[in-house]
């Protein structure tokens, strides 16, 4: 994949964050998200009392949301909440599971993480355990479609390059997810989303939702 496709773009075509920011395109985005992260929640919302239900009988002592501070648009950190799929001192044991990440760059993943319980495997198998960041669409961290927001540590890890990723608001599914998500790596992950936003369009993030929903049908690389 050539890199440089993109980078001059992006730089040469800096103020047009602003322009789709101030614009119709900024205004039909955002009601799509207070649109669609509401009806979300209120018809999935017997969902997500049968998955905190289950999530309690595994680990009653733990929490049913888990959240992490993430980096949003231009490195606003936010809480980004997620149903929690791991134990409950899961970022302790991290440290000791870095040598085994088995994606490259400035991301972790790992197939058969130790730290993830029973209910857990299953909610992150079927993208579940993401369902509560439709909160953060509504709060407006988050939008339904745009770059994932990653972690402070992996922010600490950036180019300048890299951090072109950060000028658009977050979103919950993307141009990478319905790419080949976990089979990209995070260099492809990074040329897609710049790709995203140089084309950013409501009829693109409308594409994007509705493969979003053919992927998770399938749901083999979710982890």
């Amino acid at each position: 994949m050539m890199r440089p496709q993109y980078r001059d773009e992006v730089i040469l075509n800096d103020n047009s964050t602003d322009y789709y920011e101030n614009s119709l395109h900024s205004v039909i985005k955002r009601t799509l998200d207070i649109t669609g992260s509401l009806v979300g929640l209120i018809l999935l919302s017997p969902l997500f009392v049968i998955i905190a239900i289950l999530i309690k009988l595994e680990d009653p002592k733990g929490s049913v949301l888990f959240y992490q501070t993430r980096i949003g648009k231009n490195e606003k950190p936010f809480r980004m909440y997620k149903f929690r799929s791991m134990v409950s001192n899961a970022e302790e044991k991290l440290k000791d599971l870095l040598a085994k990440n088995e994606i490259e760059g400035a991301m972790f993943k790992m197939k058969n993480d130790p730290r993830i319980t029973k209910i857990g495997k299953f909610i992150r198998k079927t993208s579940i355990d993401e369902l509560p960041q439709l909160i953060n669409v509504l709060r407006g961290d988050m939008s339904l479609v745009g770059p994932r927001p990653p972690l402070t540590r992996e922010v600490a890890e950036y180019t300048a390059y890299d951090k072109l990723r950060l000028t658009v608001k977050p979103g919950c599914t993307g141009l990478w997810q319905v790419s080949g998500r976990n089979e990209l790596s995070f260099k492809e992950m990074v040329e897609l989303d710049l790709k995203y936003i140089q084309n950013r369009s409501i009829g693109a993030d409308l594409k994007i939702i509705f493969k979003t929903f053919r992927v998770l049908l399938g749901a083999k690389d979710a982890f």
